[in-house]
Formats: structure tokens, C-alpha cells, sequence
């Protein structure tokens, strides 16, 4: 009959490969993960870019088919409220004067709202991570990496301003109009 220490000798030598053999696995997943999110960033990255270019004015160069869509005076046609609400995906317009919030995708009207709450409150300029810490999401790169693409949309189309690097705030434009409504 065997021994009780070499019964609890067998089962922690068995606990511990398992427990090898699962710091091993974690590893490899790991670094599958970094590997994985380094492409989902280049992904990102790439559809930011596809973005700006293929957005009205984001090209240096005119869009071959831009001319077709141009009214007699050279701009581009106006369209119905109906169709020039906010749609999943779509390309953020120029800030004008009287443009409301609601011709923005939710996400960016979620990044608005939340700077225009802190211009109301006195409150300064924001980070990325500090955006994603107000969404209530985790600040790892991916995350933060997006939210300063649409931030950095945002900015070039007027919306906001970045008065210093990586910092951003309504722009003094958008933020008149939203005490006013």
C-alpha cells in the first residue's frame, strides 16, 4: 500500500505540470494576442486613412466621380434631412453653423456630448485615455488608438480643436451652438 506523503507527492507533482503546461498555453496566447492586436491596430490605421482620403475635401486630389454629384455653382448637392441623418459608418461632415449634432454617427456624437459636458462644467481639454475611462472602457492601445482617430476626424472637420497635443475640447464654434439649443 502506498504511502499518504507519497500520494500527496504524486498529486502535487501532477498539479504542478498542469499548471506548467498552463503558464505555457497562456503565453503562446499571450503573445498570439499582442500579435493579433498590433494587426487589428494596422487595420485601424488603414481604414482611417481610406477614410480621409475618400471623404469630401480629405484627398488632394479630386475623386473622378466627384464632379458628377456638383450642382451648376460647383457644390455638392443638399440633401434631405432624411438622408443627411447620421448613418453607421459614415463620413463626418464639416462643422457649419446650424449643423446640429444628430448629422453625426453615435459614436461621435458620444465624444461631443462628452466634451461639450465638460465646456458646460469649466472643465479643460481631454485625453484619449481619459475619454475611454468616461465610456467606461479599458485604456489598452486599440481602444485609445480609435478613439484619437475619430477625435483626430473630429478636429480636421471642425468639430473640435486640440489646443495641445493629444489634448481635445469642443471647438468655441460648436460650443456656443450647443449652449444655445
Amino acid at each position: 500500500m502506498p504511502s499518504v506523503v507519497g500520494l500527496l507527492e504524486q498529486r502535487e507533482l501532477t498539479a504542478r505540470r498542469r499548471l506548467d503546461d498552463l503558464r505555457e498555453e497562456a503565453d503562446r496566447i499571450q503573445a498570439e494576442l499582442v500579435v493579433a492586436e498590433r494587426e487589428w491596430n494596422e487595420w485601424v490605421i488603414a481604414r482611417s486613412r481610406v477614410d480621409e482620403v475618400l471623404s469630401p475635401g480629405g484627398g488632394d486630389g479630386a475623386r473622378p466621380d466627384a464632379a458628377e454629384g456638383l450642382s451648376d455653382r460647383g457644390e455638392p448637392p443638399t440633401l434631405p434631412a432624411s438622408l443627411a441623418a447620421a448613418k453607421p459608418k459614415s463620413v463626418v461632415p464639416m462643422w457649419r453653423a446650424g449643423l446640429a449634432w444628430s448629422a453625426l454617427s453615435v459614436d461621435y456624437q458620444r465624444i461631443v456630448q462628452v466634451l461639450a459636458d465638460r465646456n458646460r462644467l469649466g472643465q479643460g481639454p481631454l485625453t484619449c485615455q481619459e475619454m475611454a475611462g468616461c465610456f467606461g472602457l479599458d485604456p489598452v492601445p486599440g481602444t485609445v488608438e480609435a478613439l484619437r482617430s475619430k477625435m483626430k476626424r473630429l478636429t480636421a472637420r471642425g468639430w473640435l480643436t486640440e489646443p495641445a497635443p493629444g489634448r481635445f475640447t469642443l471647438a468655441k464654434a460648436v460650443a456656443a451652438q450647443g449652449a444655445g439649443s
